[in-house]
């Protein structure tokens, strides 16, 4: 570029000046360079046919013919013949028609290149969302199907649409979900590119319009990012009765329950929840199971249903009345209580909490069943002394689970826990507002000897997944410890089980399930809560009751404890645990095989080493 100053100032050349111009008209994309194009189509037509009249080439005179021509010249491209004029109007036209040649190739490919443009646009998902009533999901995570999954099964038959939003290409996401999910005709998955954690970017995901927003699982900040965003665009949007549901691993990312109510946010933490589960059902074989059941779509679940006929009922007597589903508490006045006692009285207006399949549940006319059979005399299993709890591992979640375990347990050995004195001491502490014993063993458990004293005082042991290496690692770590545990029980004739954490849905399937072994995976479980909150979110106090130490949780109970062994109806062990404090799931034979929701009229038959599937208070 050639400049010179004058006067202080700085003169650029024409040349100059039109590239700038030209560069900047580029900037403003196909149409800019469209109208560009035609204006200068149009002046050079009116140029050259201003000059034909000048030059008084036009034989016949006609001034609106000429400018006619020029136009149609440059449009058509024509070159004119010898015989339309003289040799001036020839040489114009000819000119004319050289630029109109070049005028229509470069209007062809402007054309051309706006219309792969857009395909691509289309392709990378950037066009709008032009849903109601849909679910936005917020991260996808090729190998992680489980939130989907999960969704489809909550939808059943009926239409529904589910808008996938993450920074990555269109096509992959959807070849990626095509390859891996048997997408059923009424379920639609729409994929859109665009950044979560930015509320303008997420704007075309029509969040405004839709039925909740989920964030799927992933780091700790960048879900509370997209939280912030969804909630940033919904206030902008005046949309406020629209909820965010997401699950956080970590503690330390706390969101004020002032916060959450303002922007209608649901958030469960995934260690915690985690933590839970482990602490209630390593001493339970099969419990962790039973939670499964609970949160998958898949079999049955918690449901909300307006029942005709409960006014004046007592919640005893429509446990022996409601078929087709288990009466599992109320809603009333916005407020859901589990397991409210046999002699709460419905009210016509009150929702029942139900634990059932996709049948519709009907409430019988018969006359209920004497109850029958006999039970210890707090209607509690009578405990016994449980063997040692070995804890192999160590992550953030470790006190929650001593916190948590049940009564029973009154020793606890921990290996491989490379804690500092600070965090050990903080340990202690918890152990002994819980009355535990703690004892730690020393030594590296991944060596046989080590595994193999710690297995041959073990009644329950459980395997921590090391939330500090990445998930993939830790799994692997945690899958061969669990193989020469398997191997260590088989030739010394232990009789411990086995509960593993796992963070990937996709590793369990390495391994099996084995005998007297329970695998929870943090992404499914995280998954299936976020799906049923998505569904239901008014259950949430349900999900947080039911994963807490404190109200009703679910228990295995001992058929032999319970001196239940024998032939019982589903509505007389209905009744009988009831009057327990219990509302009776369903049943867990010797083999870990499971029924929930046993049919109402149904003869069952239990062994001593069978286990009623309850809820209720310990």
């Amino acid at each position: 570029m050639k400049s010179e100053k004058k006067n202080g100032k700085t003169s650029f050349s024409v040349k100059d000046r039109f590239e700038y111009w030209f560069d900047n008209r580029v900037t403003k994309g196909s149409l800019a360079l469209i109208r560009a194009l035609i204006a200068a189509s149009v002046v050079l037509a009116v140029l050259i046919a201003g000059l034909i009249i000048l030059f008084g080439f036009n034989e016949e005179g006609e001034t609106a013919s000429v400018f006619w021509n020029s136009i149609a010249t440059i449009i058509n491209a024509w070159m004119p013949s010898y015989e339309d004029g003289s040799l001036g109007y020839l040489i114009l036209m000819s000119v004319t028609a050289i630029a109109g040649l070049l005028f229509m190739s470069v209007l062809i490919g402007i054309i051309t290149s706006a219309i792969e443009e857009k395909i691509d646009s289309l392709k990378k998902g950037n066009s709008i969302v032009l849903e109601e009533g849909h679910t936005v999901v917020l991260g996808f995570y090729p190998g992680e199907y489980n939130l989907l999954r999960q969704l489809i099964l909550a939808a059943a038959d009926e239409p529904a649409c589910v808008v996938i939003v993450e920074d990555m290409e269109r096509e992959e996401m959807e070849q990626d979900i095509s390859e891996n999910l048997d997408v059923p005709k009424n379920f639609r998955i729409v994929c859109r590119t665009a950044d979560i954690t930015d509320p303008a970017s997420i704007e075309k995901c029509s969040l405004e319009s839709c039925k909740a927003v989920v964030i799927s699982p992933t780091n700790c900040l960048r879900t509370s990012k997209a939280i912030l965003a969804a909630s940033a665009l919904l206030e902008e949007k005046g949309a406020s009765d629209v909820r965010i549901n997401a699950i956080i691993a970590k503690a330390d990312y706390y969101f004020p329950a002032s916060l959450m109510r303002a922007n209608n946010v649901s958030v469960l933490q995934t260690n915690t929840i985690i933590a839970e589960i482990i602490a209630h059902s390593c001493t339970q074989t099969g419990l962790a199971e039973t939670f499964r059941e609970v949160f998958d779509f898949d079999g049955c679940e918690f449901y909300l249903d307006s029942i005709p006929g409960i006014d004046g009922l007592t919640f005893a007597q429509l446990t022996a009345r409601l078929d087709k589903a288990v009466p599992v508490g109320v809603l009333r006045d916005g407020k859901t209580v589990m397991n409210p006692g046999a002699d709460f009285a419905f009210a016509r207006t009150d929702m029942v909490l139900t634990f059932r399949g996709d049948e519709v549940p009907s409430l019988l006319d018969a006359a209920p069943d004497a109850v029958r059979g006999s039970v210890d005399a707090s209607g509690r299993a009578v405990e016994g002394e449980t063997a040692e709890t070995v804890i192999i591992g160590h992550n953030e979640a470790l006190p929650i689970i001593l916190r948590e375990l049940p009564e029973s347990v009154t020793g606890v050995r921990l290996a491989g826990q490379d804690t500092a004195a600070e965090e050990k001491a903080a340990l202690e502490r918890v152990a002994a507002e819980r009355g535990l014993r703690l004892t730690y063993h020393d030594g590296d458990p991944h060596a046989e000897a080590v595994l193999g004293d710690l297995a041959g005082t073990a009644g329950h042991v459980v395997i921590l997944n090391d939330h500090a290496k990445d998930p993939e690692s830790a799994d692997m770590e945690a899958i061969f410890m669990l193989l020469n545990l398997r191997d260590i029980r088989e030739r010394n004739g232990y009789g411990y089980n086995i509960t593993v954490e796992l963070r990937k849905e996709n590793n369990h399937k390495l391994v099996g399930r084995g005998d007297h072994t329970d695998f929870l995976v943090s992404s499914s479980m995280s998954s299936m809560i976020l799906a049923q909150l998505a569904e239901s979110p008014e259950l949430i106090e349900v999900f947080r009751e039911i994963l807490s130490n404190s109200g009703n949780e679910l228990y295995l109970k001992n058929v032999g404890s319970l001196k239940l062994e024998g032939t019982h109806t589903v509505r007389g062990l209905r009744g009988i645990m009831l009057q327990c404090g219990y509302v009776l799931l369903g049943c867990l034979d010797a083999e870990k095989n499971s029924r929930y929701n046993l049919p109402l009229g149904e003869t069952v038959t239990l062994e001593k080493e069978d286990n009623l599937i309850v809820l209720g208070r310990n």
